[in-house]
């Protein structure tokens, strides 16, 4: 099996139309030869990073961002466009894998991510269509339903302090607060949408700008040195040429085992796909501006959206098409330069299939791209100390759900780096901290991880 690297000519996603001028951006015109720290990877990990490593410090270190493609090429400028907390489903899915607490503790985690990137927004005036929706999991399988109300009913009754932003509702109103076509229940909540390359992009140019943060683009790394050289600097080999780094940082998601093969293991590469949908402006309003549909159990979310402020739908899933078919087209793929087998034909006539009163008009099928998503052993993202190499620290395995977890995400692990704190200190959820004893259950484990989050029948098991 080949290493996860970035590959050329990646389909072309909606968010990557409007492209900033430091999309191909390179600093220098050479790679610095010294650096304080090294970042590698230009997305919303990457640029957080940076924007927190250079925050409140007035010993300003020298920092290199580099990226194998263009900035905020990979999985944040190739998502759903949703900022979306994980409030009941998701946190039913950690309840029985890793218990109450640890479930609660990541849920409380999200909603403090989602309202730190509003603050953010806010605070610095980036224009990024951030905007505040009621987002829905439904459900339109009897059997699925029923399932999935007993379990509402059964964590209703334990200590989720997350379940108060949500609402139940049953058949008799699942189709009318929905708009989708046989919602047999629904759990409706906050949520936000959003243009995500325009925030990276927008951070990135602030520490870049007026930070001095030096980025260099298509500038792929080859290997980073097994140890430290005699004078504590980490060995960069890069299509340009070699670097040296007191500190490197991996937000490289699911390319982290191509330069640390010790996560081969834990931290995996999954294909996805998205597309845009333009409707007919004559077609009844859709109730909600974004939700997550679930087919019959046991299969994972089929599809999600997010409605745009022009009214066009970002579409995301498609797994009935493709997901148990052939498993080579997800599984470890890493290639986001092709469509994945049966998708398009699957978004052609989603709307239709969807919808309330769309039968007859399916909608324009604007573009459809692929995505490349760091899926996790044990469903938790790796930050931290990378074990056994002082220096180097990593920021990965988002789980195809980074937006609510890559700002705090980096700010804490900026923490670590800048100030020396202890990961129990950063206020991350305990299950986030990658550790040898992480890698070797990792290795230990044989199973794919459930990226679906909603095989009801597995959690009323607690």
């Amino acid at each position: 099996m080949s290493l996860p690297y970035p590959v050329p000519n990646a389909t072309v996603p909606y968010w990557r139309t409007e492209l900033h001028k430091l999309d191909s951006h390179r600093s220098t015109m050479w790679l610095p030869q010294k650096q304080d720290i090294v970042i590698i990877g230009a997305g919303f990990a990457g640029t957080a990073l940076a924007h927190y490593l250079l925050k409140d410090n007035p010993s300003k270190p020298s920092i290199t961002i580099l990226e194998a493609r263009e900035a905020c090429s990979g999985a944040t400028g190739r998502n759903g466009g949703q900022l979306r907390p994980d409030l009941f489903v998701g946190c039913a899915a950690r309840m029985q894998e890793h218990g109450l607490e640890t479930a609660n503790e990541v849920a409380r985690f999200e909603v403090a991510n989602a309202q730190a990137i509003v603050s953010l927004v806010e605070e610095e005036k980036i224009a990024c269509d951030l905007r505040a929706v009621t987002t829905a999991d439904m459900f339109v399988d009897a059997d699925e339903a029923a399932k999935v109300k007993r379990l509402w009913d059964a964590m209703s009754k334990l200590d989720c302090p997350s379940l108060k932003d949500v609402t139940y509702h049953g058949p008799d109103e699942a189709g009318r607060v929905t708009g989708i076509r046989g919602a047999k229940v629904a759990f409706s909540y906050p949520s936000y949408t959003l243009w995500p390359y325009k925030l990276v992009m927008h951070l990135l140019a602030g520490v870049v700008e007026q930070g001095g943060v030096n980025l260099q683009t298509h500038t792929p790394v080859h290997t980073v040195s097994e140890a430290a050289d005699s004078e504590g600097y980490w060995v960069l080999s890069t299509a340009r040429g070699t670097m040296r780094a007191k500190r490197v940082i991996f937000a490289t998601n699911a390319y982290l085992s191509s330069l640390l093969p010790e996560y081969d293991d834990a931290v995996y590469a999954n294909r996805s796909t998205v597309c845009r949908i333009v409707p007919p402006a004559f077609l009844p309003e859709v109730p909600l501006r974004s939700a997550g549909l679930a087919l019959k159990s046991p299969d994972t979310m089929d599809s999600y959206y997010g409605l745009r402020p022009d009214s066009s739908f970002i579409v995301g899933g498609a797994k009935s098409a493709f997901w148990y078919q052939n498993r080579e087209e997800w599984y470890r793929n890493f290639d986001d330069s092709t469509q994945i087998k049966g998708t398009v034909s699957y978004f052609k006539d989603w709307a239709a299939r969807t919808f309330e009163g769309w039968e007859e008009t399916p909608g324009q099928l604007d573009r459809v791209w692929t995505g490349i998503m760091g899926y996790t052993a044990d469903d938790a993202p790796h930050i931290g100390h990378v074990p056994s190499k002082p220096g180097l620290y990593v920021c990965a395995g988002f789980n195809g759900h980074g937006m609510p977890n890559v700002l705090l995400c980096a700010k804490g692990l900026a923490e670590m780096v800048k100030n020396g704190s202890a990961f129990s200190e950063t206020g991350l959820p305990a299950s986030y901290e990658t550790s040898a004893e992480r890698l070797q259950k990792s290795s230990a484990s044989t199973d794919v991880s459930n990226t679906g989050r909603v095989r009801v029948d597995v959690y009323l098991k607690y």
